[in-house]
């Protein structure tokens, strides 16, 4: 006699979602900080889900370190930074600050004054998307793992 399924069995878990988010108050300290919670973050998910590109830790970090900067020079105020894994193998960098206007490519200074950032960003993107918020924008960077 083949057994009943029972209730509990029809809400099974189909997906399992790994995500943190952390706030700063947007000062340039914080763009170190967002770097190492990040790198914290991603030697854990390293454990649970290892990460297919060889480079995937040192480009999300370079996305995050980038994002936090571009928060910092161009967004007064607090930011909060979210990694998460997307189904497929894929993680997603969002950082919300407090600035409307989407990122933008800018020309690149060779006398160090930036424009590097977003060129970066999205070579090592799969993806990037740019939400405005009610106060602000969430950049979202979905990167390969």
């Amino acid at each position: 006699m083949a057994a009943e399924p029972d209730d509990a069995e029809e809400g099974l878990l189909t997906a399992v979602t790994v995500e943190q988010s952390w706030r700063f108050d947007g000062v340039l300290s914080d763009v170190t900080a967002a770097r190492d919670r990040a790198s914290d973050f991603l030697y854990e998910l390293a454990r649970l889900h290892p990460p297919a590109a060889l480079d995937a830790h040192d480009d999300a970090l370079l996305v995050v370190t980038e994002l936090a900067s571009n928060a910092f020079a161009f967004a007064p105020g607090p930011f909060v930074l979210t990694l998460g894994m997307v189904m497929g193998g894929t993680l997603r960098v969002a950082l919300a600050d407090t600035n409307p206007t989407p990122p933008r490519p800018r020309p690149v200074s060779l006398a160090g004054r930036g424009g590097v950032g977003w060129h970066l960003i999205n070579t090592l993107a799969e993806q990037t998307i740019s939400v405005p918020e009610a106060e602000g924008k969430t950049v979202h960077v979905f990167l390969p793992w």
